[in-house]
């Protein structure tokens, strides 16, 4: 099994119970957040007692063992503890330590690749005459840091002559990808970006009139396609390799090859499914999808179908569908590649399945509530539809007004708005008022007097998704998390912009800030929600509800929805 083999790299550390030993201070992780929050003493404590001479072999075992649990966290401002770590005495040690320390290397070089060259070095100097017994370790260790390097690239160059491994290879790296993603969130990546935006400018500043020759060339110059957080560096890197895997595999002689994009299609689907869609806060391996899917409408068809039988299947798990309802709208609004057709056979589905749902509770003589764990896929259905409109409503009406009002109409949204299940009360605030902005505007449907009752009292039972009956004041109660929100990353990213359906409705904007009274201070953003997504600590209810699952799948793009024949009483 290729994922066992590629496994036996990898000690399972986790898994393997701490060495007692006796040492000062806190553990490393407690020790590392005590540094950030400006108490050094247990910091400086522990790059002391790394660097005594008579450090015992637990004790090694033990420190690297959690450091590895918390390499993530070892950016470059951690520069020298690194390199007291770089001089411990491992060669002479026993093969415990060595194979700790080896493991150690990999992980470091694999998230935080700005320690490549140091430990690369620190290996190359134990090439000594005087110690040949060493050579062998020393070349072990430089294998293992030059397969981090190279994981990902020889391991797809693997599966093109030996395709059936494919699938398991794919899992493999995207797993991996994917705790890379998860451990550089939107909001880390954005501070860093800007604080080295910032101190690039006041650098500029403090030079400027100094060197105004023209042959002077600004030292980031070359350095603007870097990311500046250390993981989102490294995750850059290998989604660019990874992207780069996909358009070979896909293209023949620059022409696409309709069977091999569909068999990498259906592996990717399948790796997808198992990992990425049960992922909460991904913020750029699915991206690997929607590439893919830009290749041929075909594909962006195929995987909305996909999406839509998970939302509209009651076997599944309420926690998928509502994630799946999530990537159904996301995709829908940022994809550039599907057309406004396909948008609207998508709509109709939606809506049909909503009014459908709605029909179910008003129909069962029980009072209704906003009661998230029962009607989770509900409320994310009706948000993935308010998200589309947000993002497609021009396209939907520009090519004839009066046809496309009358589209509108006829989603029936009013009832949507107005029933007691009550969706707007439960959808993310900054989607909730742009929608309501936008089907204001056009005359659609007026929410103001929903939203303002929604404002002024609290309902009964909100519960949240982990259970209990309490009321609420969480804004973001369904946990939402728009998969395909901006791509970050600067390199890979450069094969995503032009697929991509930026914020662009400046006048719809403006009338929402006129209407809420809002003032902005982003007028650069390209994305609405201006990273106002607000973080939960709850988990997405896993009840599945009674979704009215006789809808068809959106194949046939442009038709109108087909309701299959309900089943006799």
């Amino acid at each position: 099994n290729i994922k066992k083999l590629i496994r036996c790299y990898d000690r399972d550390f986790l898994n393997t119970p701490p060495v007692k030993t006796v040492r000062f201070g806190g553990s490393v992780a407690e020790t590392l957040e005590k540094h950030k929050q400006g108490d050094s003493s247990d910091y400086e404590l522990l790059k002391h007692q790394l660097a005594d001479p008579e450090i015992k072999d637990a004790q090694i075992i033990n420190w690297l063992q959690e450091f590895r649990s918390c390499v993530t966290h070892l950016t470059k401002d951690h520069e020298q503890l690194i390199y007291n770590i770089l001089r411990l005495p491992w060669l002479g040690r026993s093969q415990a330590v060595v194979e700790e320390y080896m493991a150690f290397l990999g992980n470091l070089v694999s998230a935080q690749t700005v320690y490549l060259c140091a430990c690369l070095k620190m290996v190359v100097s134990h090439f000594t005459p005087n110690l040949p017994r060493n050579f062998d370790r020393c070349h072990q260790a430089l294998q293992l840091i030059i397969r981090y390097e190279c994981y990902v690239h020889n391991l797809l160059r693997v599966t093109v002559y030996i395709p059936s491994i494919r699938r398991d290879v794919l899992e493999v790296i995207i797993g991996k990808l994917l705790k890379l993603d998860v451990n550089a969130s939107r909001t880390d990546i954005e501070e860093a970006e800007e604080k080295a935006l910032q101190n690039q400018k006041a650098d500029n500043q403090t030079e400027e009139g100094l060197f105004d020759m023209d042959e002077d060339v600004s030292p980031h110059q070359d350095r603007t396609d870097l990311m500046v957080h250390p993981v989102a560096e490294r995750l850059d890197t290998l989604m660019a390799v990874l992207m780069a895997y996909i358009k070979d595999v896909c293209h023949v002689n620059g022409s696409l090859h309709v069977e091999m994009t569909k068999e990498l299609y259906k592996d990717l689907l399948s790796v997808f499914d198992k990992l990425i869609l049960p992922t909460h806060a991904s913020c750029h391996v699915q991206y690997t999808l929607f590439y893919l899917c830009s290749f041929r409408l075909a594909l962006a068809e195929a995987f909305l179908d996909h999406l839509w039988k998970i939302l509209q299947s009651p076997s599944q798990p309420a926690v998928i569908r509502q994630a799946a309802a999530g990537y159904l709208g996301s995709f829908l609004a940022r994809a550039k590649f599907i057309p406004v057709l396909t948008v609207r056979a998508c709509l109709d589905l939606l809506l049909s399945l909503i009014h459908r749902y709605i029909d179910s509770q008003d129909s069962s003589g029980r009072q209704v509530c906003c009661d998230i764990s029962l009607h989770g896929p509900f409320y994310t259905a009706c948000q993935a539809v308010f998200y589309t409109l947000i993002f497609r409503h021009r396209a939907v009406l520009e090519a004839n007004m009066k046809k496309g009002l009358e589209y509108l109409q006829s989603l029936n949204l009013e009832r949507v708005v107005m029933c007691q299940l009550n969706p707007l009360k439960v959808c993310l605030p900054s989607v909730t008022s742009m929608f309501a902005a936008i089907t204001r505007k056009y005359q659609v449907v007026f929410c103001y007097t929903v939203i303002e009752r929604n404002n002024r009292i609290a309902l009964p039972v909100v519960r949240s998704s982990a259970g209990g009956d309490s009321v609420t004041t969480n804004t973001n109660p369904l946990d939402s998390f728009f998969p395909f929100d901006p791509y970050l990353l600067k390199r890979s990213g450069k094969l995503i912009e032009p697929l991509y359906q930026v914020w662009e409705e400046l006048a719809d904007a403006e009338l929402l800030l006129t209407k809420t009274g809002q003032q902005s201070s982003r007028e650069d953003e390209d994305d609405f929600l201006c990273g106002e997504t607000p973080q939960t600590e709850g988990i997405v209810g896993m009840t599945p509800s009674s979704f009215d699952s006789n809808l068809c799948s959106p194949n046939s793009i442009g038709s109108p929805p087909t309701l299959k024949d309900p089943p006799n009483p």
